[in-house]
């Protein structure tokens, strides 16, 4: 209390002036924080002003289309972070490239988890075709990076479709990594361990190593089909190392396949 009797006056944090693109980056920012924990459909845009600290009315302001506007700005938003991680300078082994672009995008997956579900598994009330064509868009443009690094400005239908397949396995394995907790397979027993039995970026590495696995498996067995992809193959496989995933992956399946010559 004061001389006078009365409580003193709390002061009031000093008000931010932000440009049009600050605070709408601002908004932006709080929605995808709320997006990446919860389904679209439980966010209101009283959660968004308040994860922002501002007032419903400006969150209207900026967005006055309302929740579903917010909603595909900002998952017009996540599309474009999608979409660099599978930027890569072409140089180094390929599977070494492909690791470094599937480090981000699990990253990605890890930190926006359920809002990443929402995304790709669709069913949400705010899903529209402009959503769904986000989504897709983030799949072209990976599948796009891709072939760029294997080498074929011309792609065929069997390269192409192969790559696209694979997308969507790495879309698969990242949704059943988030159902199953983020568990991962214990290569030493076969048993599956807890989340915290290793750190998010181990756990992650596990993952990320099967996936570069299943690209070269997916490759190989359409290069026995398509000579294009063959040469692609081959032109890959002489700049990787023999201590590098392709060398590791074709010494755990030499032994698997020992046995198999009376198939030949």
């Amino acid at each position: 209390m004061n001389g006078s009797g009365t409580a003193p006056a709390v002061p009031r944090p000093a008000y931010r002036r932000l440009s049009v693109e600050q605070r709408r980056s601002q908004l932006l920012a709080a929605a995808l924080g709320l997006f990446a924990q919860r389904a679209p459909e439980d966010v209101s845009l009283d959660d968004v002003a308040t994860a922002a600290e501002v007032s419903r009315p400006l969150v209207y302001r900026y967005f006055p289309g309302g929740k579903q506007q917010l909603y595909e700005a900002a998952l017009r938003s996540a599309a474009d972070e999608l979409e660099q991680c599978f930027a890569e300078p072409e140089s180094g082994p390929l599977t070494q490239r492909l690791g470094h672009a599937l480090d981000r995008y699990l990253t990605f997956v890890d930190q926006h988890d359920a809002g990443f579900s929402a995304l790709l598994q669709g069913g949400s009330v705010v899903e529209t075709s402009r959503t769904t064509a986000i989504v897709d868009e983030v799949r072209r443009a990976a599948a796009e990076q891709i072939l760029r690094h294997l080498g074929e400005p011309e792609p065929s239908p069997r390269l192409r479709t192969t790559v696209r397949m694979w997308i969507s396995t790495v879309e698969a394995a990242s949704l059943i990594w988030l159902d199953e907790d983020k568990r991962h397979p214990d290569a030493s027993t076969g048993s599956t361990g807890a989340a915290g039995a290793a750190l998010p970026a181990a756990l992650r590495a596990e993952l990320r190593d099967w996936l570069v696995d299943h690209f070269v498996a997916l490759l190989t067995a359409t290069a026995a089909r398509d000579p294009q992809t063959a040469r692609v193959v081959r032109a890959a496989l002489k700049g990787e190392a023999p201590d590098g995933p392709a060398g590791e992956l074709a010494r755990r399946i030499l032994p698997v396949v020992s046995e198999a010559a009376h198939l030949l």
